[in-house]
């Protein structure tokens, strides 16, 4: 019984890495790419007309 739960809390545990993981990267990719797309507002402010 205690090798089947601990199986179980091991493969839910390298799960929650992984996604933790996963997470982390998509966020850094989205929070630079915000700063790249922001900057290149700011530096074309100049021609953005309404």
């Amino acid at each position: 019984m205690g090798e089947k739960i601990y199986k179980t809390m091991n493969c839910a545990g390298a799960w929650n890495i992984a996604m933790g993981i996963i997470a982390l990267i998509v966020g850094i990719s989205i929070g630079i790419g915000c700063i790249v797309s922001g900057s290149v507002l700011l530096k074309r402010k100049s021609q953005i007309t309404f």
